[in-house]
C-alpha cells in the first residue's frame, strides 16, 4: 500500500456529538491554539473538482476488505427500537414504505450499543447527580445498579432495563449486522460526583477505585447478551471521546473525561474482565477520540503493552475536512498493524453534500474498513438522516442526507476491496467475484462538470449489455434527484464519462471487471 502525498486544505475545528454540545467558537479556537496543531490540520486538502475531471481507478493499490457502514444505536434506538420499519429501512437493503414513501434501505451491518450510565435508584442513601440539561431520551439505563454486590444473578442488577434500545439492537442483529458496545460514561455511582454528564470542570470522573468495575460492567454484558439475547459483541470500547474536556455537569448527554493514562489503566482490566468470562475472542476497540489529530496524540501516548491490548482503533470524523488522517493512518494501520475504523462522525448539513465530502476524504486518506454515523434519527434536522420531533418524540421528515448514505452504503459492501482513485471526491471498491467494480463520487464545485473515470488498468471492463454502466444520482442542492436510477450511460473502451450537476453524488456500477 502506498503512502499518500500531503496536500493542503483548511482546518475544520473539532465538534462534540451534538449542536447542543459544541464548544463556543471562542473555545474551539482555544483548543486549536492549545494542540498547537492548526497548521497541520490544515495540511490535507479538499481537493475540490474541476470541471472535466478525469480520475483513473487504480487496482493496483487497495486499502483492506471493507467490513460495512453503520450507526450508532443510544437516543435515537432509545425512541424507536421497538419499529421494524427503521429496523428495516436502516439494515436492509429492501424497499421500506415510511409516510407513505418508500424509502431505499441503507443496509448498514454495523450497530453500536450503548451501555448506560443512568439509573434511579438509590444505594446506601446516594443517588444519581443527574445535569440540568439532559433530555430524557438521552438518559441511558445501566444494569449494574447497586454497587454492593458485582454478581450478575444478584438484585443488584436490573436486565430489564434499557429495554428499548435492546430491541433495536436485536432487530439488527437478526438483519444480519454485527455489534459493538461501548460506553459513553461508566456508571454514575463510578463517577467522581456521581453525575454521568461529566466532572465539574469537564476533569477526569472516573473514580480510581472503579476502574476495573468499570470493565467488569462493560463485560458482564457481553456474556449476559450471548447467553441472553443472541447478540454476541466483536468488540467492546470501554470510551467515548474519552480525552475531550466538554464533558461536564451541566452537559447535555452522557460523557466522561478520561486522560490517556486512565484509558491506560483501564484498558488491562478489559482484557482481564473479558477474559475471565470466557469471551477471549471479544476484541477491544479503542479509543474513539473526537477527531483524528486526538486519535493520534492519544495512540501515540500509550506504550508497547498497552497497544497491544488494543485490536481495532476507533476514532471519530467531527474534524470534518481538517485533521492528518492520513498520519493517523500510518501510525494505526502501517505502523501499528491494527484495524482503523471511522466509528462515529456527523454533521449538521442536512443536503448530505458535507457526508459525501468528508467520506470520500477519509476514503482517500484515512483508509478506514468500517464508518459508522452517530444518529441516523436526530432531533437536530440538519444532523439526521430521518428527523423526529424532540418534544413529541414523533418521527417527521426524511433528509436528503438519507439518500446521499443509500449511494455509498447500497454499493460499497462488506467484502469489496478498497481501490486507490488518487482523488477525495471519490471512491473505489471491489467485487472480485462478482466481477463488479462500483464508483461513488461527489462534485463539490459550484458548477456542473464531466467526470471521467479511466479504467484502463483494469485488464478486462466490458460493462452490462451494450457496455451499460448502471448509476444512480442524488443532488444535494436541489433534493430533486433522490437516489434515483438512470440507464443512460456507457463505456467507451476503458472509460466512462458521466455529468454531474454542482453537488450531485452518483454512484456507477461497472459490471464485467477483471484486474
Amino acid at each position: 500500500m502506498s503512502t499518500p502525498q500531503t496536500p493542503h486544505t483548511p482546518h475544520t475545528p473539532q465538534t462534540p456529538h451534538t449542536p447542543e454540545d459544541r464548544p463556543s467558537a471562542f473555545r474551539r479556537r482555544a483548543l486549536l491554539a492549545a494542540a498547537g496543531g492548526a497548521f497541520l490540520g490544515g495540511a490535507l486538502g479538499t481537493g475540490v473538482a474541476r470541471a472535466d475531471a478525469t480520475i483513473a481507478v487504480n487496482p493496483g493499490t487497495t486499502y483492506g476488505t471493507w467490513e460495512g457502514w453503520g450507526t450508532s444505536l443510544a437516543w435515537w434506538a432509545n425512541v424507536f427500537g421497538t419499529r421494524n420499519d427503521f429496523a428495516d429501512a436502516f439494515f436492509t437493503t429492501n424497499s421500506v414504505t415510511y409516510n407513505g414513501t418508500s424509502l431505499p434501505g441503507l443496509g448498514l451491518t454495523i450497530a453500536r450499543y450503548n451501555l448506560g450510565a443512568c439509573s434511579w435508584n438509590s444505594v446506601g442513601g446516594e443517588t444519581m447527580v443527574k445535569s440540568p440539561n439532559i433530555p430524557a431520551f438521552k438518559q441511558i439505563e445501566g444494569y449494574w445498579q447497586d454497587w454492593s454486590n458485582e454478581d450478575p444473578a444478584s438484585s443488584a442488577w436490573d436486565w430489564t432495563a434499557d429495554a428499548t434500545q435492546r430491541a433495536m439492537l436485536q432487530k439488527a442483529v437478526q438483519r444480519g449486522a454485527t455489534t459493538e458496545l461501548f460506553a459513553n460514561s461508566p456508571m454514575w455511582w463510578m463517577c467522581v460526583n456521581h453525575n454521568p454528564s461529566g466532572a465539574s470542570g469537564g476533569g477526569n470522573n472516573l473514580q480510581s477505585w472503579n476502574y476495573r468495575q468499570h470493565a467488569s460492567h462493560l463485560a458482564a454484558v457481553a456474556l449476559y447478551a450471548r447467553n441472553n439475547w443472541g447478540v454476541n459483541f466483536a468488540t467492546v470500547d470501554p470510551f467515548n471521546e474519552p480525552a475531550s474536556t466538554w464533558w461536564t455537569d451541566t452537559g447535555t448527554q452522557e460523557g466522561c473525561h478520561m486522560d490517556p493514562a486512565v484509558q491506560a489503566s483501564v484498558l488491562p482490566y478489559m482484557r482481564s474482565e473479558l477474559d475471565k468470562r470466557g469471551l477471549t475472542g471479544v476484541r477491544i476497540s479503542a479509543s474513539d477520540e473526537t477527531n483524528y489529530d486526538t486519535a493520534r496524540s492519544t495512540w501515540s501516548s500509550f506504550g508497547s503493552s498497552t497497544k497491544a491490548l488494543v485490536s481495532q482503533v476507533n476514532v471519530h470524523g467531527y474534524q470534518g475536512s481538517g485533521g492528518r488522517r492520513d498520519l493517523l493512518y500510518t501510525d494505526v494501520v502501517t505502523s501499528s498493524g491494527k484495524k482503523l475504523w471511522n466509528s462515529e462522525t456527523g454533521d449538521g448539513d442536512g443536503t448530505g453534500l458535507s457526508l459525501a465530502s468528508n467520506l470520500c476524504q477519509d476514503f482517500r486518506w484515512l483508509h478506514p474498513t468500517a464508518w459508522v454515523y452517530w444518529q441516523v434519527m436526530d432531533p437536530t434536522a440538519g444532523w439526521a438522516m430521518i428527523a423526529y420531533d424532540a418534544g413529541t418524540l414523533q418521527p417527521t421528515t426524511v433528509q436528503t442526507k438519507y439518500y446521499v448514505m443509500a449511494q455509498f452504503s447500497r454499493h460499497i459492501r462488506p467484502g469489496m476491496t478498497i481501490l486507490d482513485t488518487g482523488v477525495d471526491y471519490a471512491a473505489a471498491a471491489l467485487d472480485r467475484s462478482a466481477r463488479r467494480l462500483v464508483i461513488v463520487a461527489v462534485n463539490k464545485s459550484s458548477s456542473a462538470q464531466t467526470l471521467t473515470f479511466d479504467l484502463s488498468r483494469f485488464g478486462t471492463v466490458t460493462g452490462g449489455s451494450g457496455g451499460l454502466v448502471p448509476r444512480w444520482n442524488t443532488h444535494t442542492s436541489s433534493g430533486s434527484d433522490r437516489y434515483r436510477s438512470y440507464s443512460d450511460t456507457r463505456l467507451s473502451g476503458k472509460s466512462v464519462a458521466v455529468p454531474f450537476a454542482a453537488g450531485a453524488v452518483q454512484t456507477l456500477q461497472v459490471d464485467g471487471v477483471a484486474v
